[in-house]
């Protein structure tokens, strides 16, 4: 999935260059190598406890709609198979919001009770 949204946008950014101007494409390639920078800065991957586990989470922009999305997905390897996701506009608040998917499902399958959560977060 990661190799689909990296092709878009080296397309992208492919075709930008063939569409610039002939008299600025010297300027024009001398901001490739940040273009490409700021692109993958775009995803990100981490770790995180939660309750005593530890738990990994990946972000990934995807392009739907011409809009540029992110698709965020969380995971607790020998705790659980539950997995929270998340699709938002915002890169920023993806995070967020695929640990409250998680949390939500893990609450709705017993797998966290009130209780522990309430210890968890006086800590």
């Amino acid at each position: 999935m990661m190799r689909v949204s990296v092709t878009s946008m080296i397309l992208v950014v492919v075709a930008a260059a063939a569409f610039a101007p002939k008299c600025h494409a010297q300027g024009w390639e001398a901001l490739v190598p940040a273009i490409a920078e700021k692109l993958t800065g775009l995803w990100e991957n981490g770790e995180l406890e939660l309750l005593g586990h530890y738990c990994n989470f990946y972000v990934e922009p995807k392009f739907r709609n011409w809009q540029l999305r992110f698709k965020g997905r969380m995971w607790c390897p020998g705790w659980t198979i539950i997995k929270g996701e998340a699709d938002t506009r915002s890169r920023s608040g993806v995070v967020g919001k695929t640990i409250q998917d998680f949390v939500k499902k893990a609450f709705s399958q017993g797998l966290i009770t009130e209780e522990e959560a309430r210890a968890w977060l006086s800590q």
